[in-house]
């Protein structure tokens, strides 16, 4: 299945900076979708491949910061790169605290431009490869039944079987059993691995997995 081109979305109410934006877009081979407003970008539904966000800071009804806001609640694979007619120093450190890739003030180049959508794309690329691997990790740790999970629990926190068989009242042969059958289904290699996976997922610990 071939490769989806990346999408980059832009926001702007100025019709020739859409038209202008779309046009450099298209030429470096990603797909390019522009918006009015940014009631018409929320809209549009999600993807689940390498994008970003051209933003205007000024924009008719919910402004750029606000929708910032938004996108970092909702769609966390979505870098931002702000631009704007008019920014102030208040305004960039807001942006960029909030986790803006870049601040660009108009008239900017198109190879500065271009540099940050790369550089986002990059980002976003990353967090969906991110959210990939945590949810098989997820779904191999559903996978566990209650008594393997707590004793996943014990065994990450440093436990040796037979004190894991004391907290469970089970017998060590049966904690061993469990254990093997933990590591087979998490896909674990050794138990730094199994620990590694557990600190990524934040799992339960027994008290909290326990009957």
């Amino acid at each position: 299945m071939p490769e989806v081109s990346p999408i980059v979305f832009v926001v702007d109410d100025d019709v020739s900076v859409r038209e202008s934006l779309e046009s450099l877009i298209r030429c470096e081979g990603w797909q390019p979708k522009t918006f009015a407003s940014a009631q018409e970008f929320l809209d549009h539904p999600r993807v689940a491949f390498p994008n970003c966000l051209v933003l205007d800071v000024s924009l008719p009804g919910l402004n750029g910061l606000d929708l910032q806001t938004l996108v970092a609640g909702e769609r966390r694979d979505m870098p931002i790169i702000f631009i704007t007619g008019y920014g102030d120093v208040p305004m960039t450190v807001q942006a960029m605290k909030a986790g803006a890739v870049e601040f660009l003030t108009k008239p900017f180049s198109d190879d500065v431009l271009l540099r940050a959508i790369r550089a986002a794309l990059d980002r976003s690329r990353a967090a969906l490869g991110h959210e990939a691997e945590m949810r098989v990790l997820r779904d191999r740790y559903e996978s566990l039944s209650q008594r393997e999970r707590q004793v996943m629990a014990l065994v990450v926190s440093g436990l040796l079987n037979k004190q894991v068989g004391g907290e469970l009242g089970i017998s060590e042969i049966t904690v061993k059993a469990h254990r093997g059958k933990v590591m087979q289904k998490m896909k674990a290699d050794s138990l730094a691995d199994l620990v590694r996976m557990a600190s990524r997922l934040r799992a339960p610990t027994a008290a909290t997995t326990a009957a």
